[in-house]
């Protein structure tokens, strides 16, 4: 099973979109994709289910708030994964407008008397999805987290569970301008869970970057404009690794997506712009697996 995190600290920038098509993609593959909606904005679970059907079967107790609110109070048995995975076109784990106070409540355990208890609560407070998502290995070929625009105690629940990370953007300065400060996090978080895992039984991370995925590209003459591609350009030559796929914009077809219930990937289009970008995200989906190799 592999695991990858799906993160930008911008908004905005394509992330629950590229999260959707890639899990819709391989499952249509016959790989067994299970996909973990982290944002509050709960985007990604809209992109599955009405409004209406989560409000009504799934918001009160499948949600991956409901099972850190159980962590949190107590509550016996805590319910697995298992209990919360709802099968749509993918597995998917929803998530909840309130799971944005679920990081309060969480940082009340990193607390400790003493530096022992100090690093016993942090192993134990990062590693939640780690320790729950190894009881479904055997179940799944690859998880997805749509983690939210933060590097919030949930995020980095995710970061410490994965075995990789990729990182959406649109090729401006506001969308590519905290890429080298997230990988920079993720490099200090990943160092002090390693030196706190020392004596411990609790296993290192080395959760690996594999890459920009340019979104929302504007092209002509089926190349990169010349805005985009002078991102494109800074991004190599600082040395950060990107997809040689990217995806362009298109914004009739992308803000629909969620009405039709399923991602644009999975849409037919016989010619045309629209038949072009599923290409494209065919092409994201075949290079992103060979890289995390499924």
């Amino acid at each position: 099973m592999k695991v990858v995190s799906v993160i930008n600290y911008k908004g905005g920038v394509g992330k629950t979109t590229i999260t959707a098509n890639l899990a819709s993609e391989m499952s249509s593959r016959g790989k067994k994709v299970l996909a973990i909606d982290l944002d509050p904005q709960t985007n990604l679970t809209f992109s599955y289910m009405k409004v209406e059907d989560w409000k009504e079967n799934y918001e009160r107790n499948r949600t991956i708030k409901y099972w850190f609110d159980s962590l949190i109070d107590g509550i016996s048995p805590i319910p697995t994964f298992s209990d919360l995975i709802i099968r749509k076109d993918i597995d998917i784990i929803c998530s909840h407008l309130g799971l944005v106070d679920v990081d309060i409540e969480l940082a009340a355990g990193l607390t400790g008397n003493t530096e022992r208890q100090q690093k016993h609560n942090f192993l134990r407070t990062y590693s939640y999805i780690r320790n729950e998502l190894s009881n479904l290995r055997e179940e799944y070929d690859v998880v997805l987290f749509d983690c939210p625009p933060n590097f919030s105690i949930v995020t980095k629940n995710a970061i410490v569970a994965s075995d990789y990370y990729i990182i959406p953007a649109k090729m401006d300065y506001l969308s590519t301008l905290g890429i080298n400060q997230l990988r920079n996090h993720v490099d200090n978080l990943v160092s002090q869970y390693n030196r706190y895992c020392d004596g411990t039984m609790t296993q290192p991370i080395d959760p690996k970057f594999l890459g920009v995925i340019a979104t929302m590209i504007s092209l002509r003459n089926q190349t990169p404009i010349a805005a985009h591609q002078y991102y494109i350009d800074a991004l190599t030559r600082n040395g950060v690794p990107l997809f040689r796929s990217m995806i362009r914009e298109n914004k009739t077809l992308f803000s629909s997506a969620p009405d039709f219930g399923y991602p644009v990937v999975k849409q037919q289009h016989a010619s045309g712009t629209y038949a072009e970008i599923v290409r494209e995200l065919q092409e994201l989906t075949t290079e992103f697996m060979e890289k995390i190799g499924v």
